[in-house]
């Protein structure tokens, strides 16, 4: 090789080990810099105070029983939630403990709950079937039919009733609800399952109609 082409080889720990004064004054600057472009800040958790108000309610899905309890601030916003299942020491029951944890540091942590209810509600794995709760219906897991609780009661505006259950006041009830209800039911029939979303479709006519979505079963 020619004299003017001569590489100079240099020890990489050496470069490393010995950074010089200038490159290391660089690099702090230009993280600073890219921290504060980057709009990046540290998470502050949201810790509920010692006493706090609580609501649990009961669930039942394909022979799963169990109890959720959400924790509440005090402007009521959700802040924690427990998961209690009625067969403990079981596979699903240590899975929705560590899953309710998890949920509840997210929310402390300023994650938005409707954030949440659009990850997980709508999920579709065993056990699923009939909740007994007349505005879920069909739960397709036991995350859908958490989630779409959730949001019934804390983002829809619906937990109102549950406030003036707690002071001794009975919520006003349509008549003929149980009946709407049964005929609901009843029209179900062997209707399939929507092939957007996965609930279950109503009889429409000759075809059948999904709930959820407002998909047809190729009817117009």
């Amino acid at each position: 090789m020619s004299g003017s082409s001569e590489i100079k080889v240099v020890d990489a720990k050496q470069v490393v080990a010995n950074p010089s004064p200038e490159t290391t004054d660089r690099n702090a600057n230009g993280s600073v810099e890219t921290a504060k472009n980057n709009g990046s800040y540290p998470a502050i958790r949201r810790r509920l105070p010692d006493e706090r108000h609580s609501l649990t309610h009961h669930f039942s899905i394909g022979g799963q029983e169990g109890y959720v309890t959400v924790g509440l601030y005090e402007d009521g916003a959700p802040g924690e939630m427990f998961i209690r299942m009625a067969k403990e020491g079981s596979t699903v029951s240590g899975l929705m403990d560590s899953f309710a944890t998890a949920v509840s540091l997210a929310l402390q942590y300023g994650v938005p709950l409707k954030v949440l209810c659009d990850k997980f509600s709508h999920t579709r794995f065993e056990p699923s079937g009939w909740s007994g709760n007349p505005k879920i219906g069909y739960a397709k897991s036991l995350m859908d039919y958490l989630f779409r609780w959730l949001e019934l009661r804390f983002l829809k505006g619906e937990q109102g009733i549950l406030f003036e259950l707690s002071n001794g006041k009975q919520p006003q009830t349509e008549a003929g609800n149980a009946a709407k209800a049964l005929s609901e039911i009843v029209n179900l029939g062997d209707a399939p399952t929507c092939q957007f979303c996965g609930s279950l479709m109503v009889r429409n006519g000759s075809c059948y109609r999904c709930m959820e979505c407002g998909g047809t079963s190729g009817c117009s």
